[in-house]
């Protein structure tokens, strides 16, 4: 079983690196920021609850995150294995999924970086919110805060699945081809 965590910051390519993962390797894909919007466009109490923390570009806390995954993994255990695209952001998440997964005997696999000049960054999601309409893309002091957020509370993850021996980065300031290129490497 493959389990892949698809890891950078918010703008690094994530959810389009990952849309060609599940092609090629039948990876269940799990996007907490897909699962999170759904629950806010249906107006559910998690929706609204997670849309308090989001507008402000800051974090969902973690007992919800972590709840809405296990469930996910638990309606797919017969699954070739799990990309997960935006999951887990903070080290307790990271320790919460190694708890989980190695219940079921398939650890995580890799941790791969997509790394990315924030300046580019940047550009590419105002770039995203002009196409998207996502309010979290429009406004500039909102994606600046998200950077802040992911260098305090995400980047440390980085050191936790180094330590496993588990993380490699990806330069993700190459084309979309050469980037996707790197992953398969890595994964075959």
């Amino acid at each position: 079983m493959k389990n892949i965590v698809l890891f950078g910051p918010p703008g690094a390519g994530k959810g389009t690196q990952s849309e060609r993962l599940i092609e090629k390797y039948k990876l269940i894909h799990l996007s907490t920021g897909d699962i999170l919007r759904a629950e806010r466009k249906a107006g559910t109490t998690l929706g609204k609850k997670a849309n308090e923390y989001i507008e402000k570009g800051e974090l969902v806390p973690d007992e919800v995150v972590i709840g809405m995954v296990a469930n996910k993994i638990n309606e797919n255990l017969n699954a070739i294995g799990f990309i997960f695209d935006g999951f887990p952001r903070t080290t307790a998440q990271g320790e919460a999924l190694d708890e989980m997964l190695n219940k079921l005997g398939h650890p995580i696999t890799k941790m791969i970086a997509l790394e990315v000049d924030e300046d580019e960054l940047t550009k590419r999601l105002l770039l995203r919110g002009e196409t998207s309409g996502r309010a979290d893309d429009q406004d500039e002091a909102t994606i600046r805060n998200r950077f802040k957020v992911y260098n305090n509370e995400t980047l440390p993850l980085k050191d936790y699945y180094d330590a496993q021996g588990k993380y490699l980065g990806v330069n993700g300031m190459n084309r979309i081809e050469t980037v996707f290129g790197d992953l398969c490497k890595i994964l075959d």
